[in-house]
């Protein structure tokens, strides 16, 4: 077997962690997997990976292999990538996946602005709240809210910021005490979200007054998408969080009333995620590209239309 193809087919071992996901990755039976991993070690005459029928362990010797193998692939692929001319022609599936309330909105249109410039990228958009393992899944980009990033292999790219905002219908004010002050807020139904990036039991509020942290008690209603909390705000099921970006059309038809205007959450960072390697695909580069130009000013704008002051970050 050809060395550089051995070598590619470790590093998706250490990866993947499985013998069976690289070969569904690689459309190839785990036998051959297997046999290129073989070669590899009899060849270099040391055990890279300890196999076992429940798990595999890397060796410290196939750890310190795995990172040269990633560096001489890396090169090998930029090269060839330079000689066919792959970073200024992208083409091929593009698979992105994004947080529900972000993707029905900015990235889809991010995503039809992005095949209206590159027709010959397919665009694979897939929602959910979960954070997907993109080489397990064959992702090529996640696109993520968070305050700072977990600790991963991925390279990331900050494309914008994201707020929420307090929030409730105009029938719910009207039938409850008015909220001149977050101390107020103890006299209302709170409708809470339960995403992993927020505290359910703890609203984290900041303003030119200062910070303030509101604990909802009582009965109260839990949603994890954004479309599901404008949904209950609307039906007057209380005041909530909704993310700017959400919330910004429903406040414009007045369906929607901002409660506690000098006042928002904590800044959430929009990050691009992608597989961590030297050589990029121009297809991601390009799409990221189109994620700061479609979503990152999208959002800016937001925020200035709602009067919230981004702060630097990285």
């Amino acid at each position: 077997m050809d060395k550089l193809y051995n070598m590619s087919v470790f590093a998706k071992v250490v990866e993947m962690g499985s013998f069976t996901a690289v070969a569904n990755h690689l459309s190839t039976t785990v036998g051959n997997i297997s046999r290129a991993v073989t070669v590899l070690e009899e060849g270099l005459n040391a055990r890279l990976i300890q196999r076992s029928t429940r798990r595999l362990v890397v060796t410290d010797v196939g750890n310190r292999f795995y990172d040269r193998c990633i560096a001489i692939l890396a090169d090998v692929e930029q090269a060839e990538a330079e000689a066919g001319h792959a970073t200024v022609a992208p083409r091929g599936v593009l698979r992105v996946h994004a947080v529900p309330g972000l993707g029905r909105t900015l990235v889809a249109r991010a995503a039809l602005a992005y095949r209206q410039t590159h027709p010959n990228v397919s665009v694979d958009l897939l929602l959910s709240q979960r954070m997907p393992n993109l080489l397990e899944e064959q992702l090529d980009v996640g696109i993520v809210i968070a305050r700072a990033l977990p600790d991963s292999t991925y390279v990331s790219q900050k494309i914008g910021v994201s707020h929420c905002i307090l929030a409730a219908s105009p029938e719910y004010l009207a039938q409850h005490p008015p909220v001149h002050t977050p101390e107020d807020l103890a006299q209302h139904a709170c409708v809470l979200l339960t995403t992993v990036d927020y505290a359910p039991d703890e609203w984290h509020l900041e303003g030119k007054e200062g910070t303030f942290n509101h604990r909802p008690s009582g009965g109260h209603l839990g949603v994890n998408d954004m479309d599901a909390m404008a949904t209950a705000l609307r039906d007057s099921a209380g005041i909530g969080l909704l993310a700017g970006f959400s919330a910004i059309d429903e406040l414009r038809r007045g369906t929607l009333v901002r409660v506690l205007p000098g006042f928002h959450t904590n800044q959430r960072n929009v990050y691009a995620l992608y597989p961590s390697r030297q050589f990029v695909d121009a297809k991601i580069k390009l799409f990221v590209d189109a994620l700061k130009l479609h979503v990152g000013e999208q959002l800016a704008g937001y925020a200035a239309e709602l009067g919230i002051e981004a702060k630097e970050t990285t």
